[in-house]
């Protein structure tokens, strides 16, 4: 199945619900699936169902209500992006809603200009969360705790790193970095493996496979390009050390990440 992005929408009150499926659904031309119900508990079954990208769920409604629905789908670990519409514009309900994360609260009746910029600026969201889930997949532990397990790194030691992370693309010695840093190029080494507890070939070939990771799932640019981004001259020698740390070539990293994108 492809990758459709589907919007829930949950409203008591069959002509508003119908309402806003129809504008969507012209809107959507087909590139969204748009799906309703018409009380919490059928939306917490849609919700099971479907991967939701947005909810738009009225907030009174009878037996379980908008803000109900939002703490049940949040208990259940489900997490779209939230628009909440209303009748009423009592300032409890606006300051609930907003502890559960919505983004937009709109007052019925709803104008479709209104309903489809909320939907745009929704979709934008999806996107930034979709982004930082990928990029989230991808960290390198053994880098995470090179930047975290010591707070107290020296101030030189955290100059290099930050030169190292800005020049990635460039090519980087270690006689380079101790310049910039001015240290003598030894003694920077045992000093980056002691604060960073990787040699700095290990942080920069780390960092640089780092880099690859996120441009092939979030770009569909050339394996050549890739490497040249993440700092090697040749596709060949990036795919050798790309392979030796990820145990697979960046094609197939590729594609495993977008295969579960697509079953999500």
């Amino acid at each position: 199945m492809l990758n459709i992005k589907t919007i829930l929408v949950v409203d008591d009150e069959p002509r508003t619900r119908q309402g806003l499926k129809k504008n969507l659904d012209a809107w959507a031309n087909g590139d969204y699936q748009i799906i309703a119900a018409s009380n919490g508990q059928e939306a917490i079954q849609l919700l099971k169902q479907y991967k939701v990208h947005i909810l738009i769920t009225d907030i009174r409604m009878p037996e379980i209500t908008g803000l109900e629905l939002l703490k049940m789908a949040k208990e259940l670990h489900i997490f779209p992006v939230i628009i909440v519409i209303s009748a009423y514009s009592e300032f409890e309900y606006a300051q609930e809603a907003l502890r559960l994360g919505v983004i937009n609260y709109l007052l019925k009746p709803i104008s479709k200009k209104a309903l489809i910029e909320s939907i745009e600026e929704a979709l934008k969201e999806v996107e930034k969360k979709e982004r930082a889930g990928l990029i989230e997949k991808v960290v390198d532990t053994k880098l995470v705790e090179a930047n975290t397990q010591n707070p107290s790194n020296r101030e030189p030691i955290r100059a290099a790193v930050d030169y190292i992370n800005n020049n990635l693309k460039n090519e980087l010695t270690q006689k380079e970095v101790a310049d910039h840093v001015h240290l003598n190029p030894s003694y920077l080494s045992s000093l980056f493996k002691e604060h960073v507890k990787l040699t700095f070939s290990e942080y920069v070939t780390r960092r640089r496979i780092q880099r690859a990771k996120e441009l092939l799932i979030t770009t569909n640019l050339p394996i050549n390009d890739i490497a040249e981004e993440s700092g090697y001259k040749t596709a060949k020698y990036f795919i050798k050390i790309f392979k030796e740390l990820e145990g697979l070539t960046p094609s197939a990293y590729r594609k495993s990440n977008n295969e579960r994108a697509f079953q999500k």
